[in-house]
């Protein structure tokens, strides 16, 4: 990662409303939506100023969507790391994951540790896709693992979430209009600056994403002081 690159992260909201209003089936604004995702990768991978981009797929609230759209889902997250998972080490780019994994399919479970594995030594880039992912839901599993809860402190707390080396987030973009943090990182995005943009993240293009980071860097940070 660069230094002093920054952390990314995009909640990628609307995609099953760009589909309605086109009166598609909801899964197909989520295979539109990993074709963009595909451009912004590149464009983060990039540019020196991100260094960290993660991207909130699939909630832990998720799984109370139709089953049909989960299955479609899973499907095209799978086909997404068959695609892209070959090219990720030629690109520099670690791949990880963050969330459960004993709820997904078993085949799309096998991929991320495959994928995880194979770019681990990659220093370039660092993209991380959160299945399955819910911020409470992640601390109440790091607590589980503390030996003893009692003595529990912040530094000790961050030494079992899922990426603890990961450094915490600088900037959330959240599309479609929504304005709500909605169960995003609650630990790692403590301090994050938000941006909150009206487009659907299947119309989101690297353009909208470099000025909200361009934005970003006009900001002052104080973190509480």
């Amino acid at each position: 990662m660069s230094t002093g690159a920054i952390h990314l992260a995009i909640i990628p909201d609307g995609n099953r409303r760009w589909a309605k209003k086109r009166l598609l089936q909801p899964w197909k604004g989520h295979e539109t939506a990993i074709k963009n995702f595909r451009a912004i990768t590149d464009w983060c991978r990039n540019d020196p100023r991100v260094g960290v981009l993660t991207v909130w797929c699939f909630s832990t609230e998720n799984w109370k969507r139709d089953p049909e759209e989960v299955d479609h889902l899973m499907k095209i997250y799978e086909d997404y790391l068959r695609r892209e998972g070959a090219t990720f080490v030629e690109k520099k780019t670690r791949f990880i994951h963050t969330g459960r994994l004993d709820r997904i399919p078993a085949s799309l479970a096998t991929l991320i540790k495959e994928t995880a594995e194979a770019t681990s030594g990659q220093t370039g880039f660092t993209l991380n896709l959160a299945v399955d992912y819910g911020g409470k839901d992640e601390l109440v599993r790091a607590i589980r693992k503390i030996p003893d809860p009692k003595n529990i402190t912040e530094e000790l707390l961050k030494d079992y979430l899922d990426h603890p080396e990961l450094p915490d987030i600088d900037l959330v973009i959240r599309t479609s209009g929504e304005q709500r943090t909605s169960n995003f990182f609650l630990w790692e995005s403590t301090y994050a600056e938000w941006d909150f943009v009206d487009t659907y993240f299947p119309d989101l293009t690297p353009a909208d994403v470099e000025q909200s980071v361009a934005a970003f860097a006009k900001r002052t940070r104080r973190f509480g002081s």
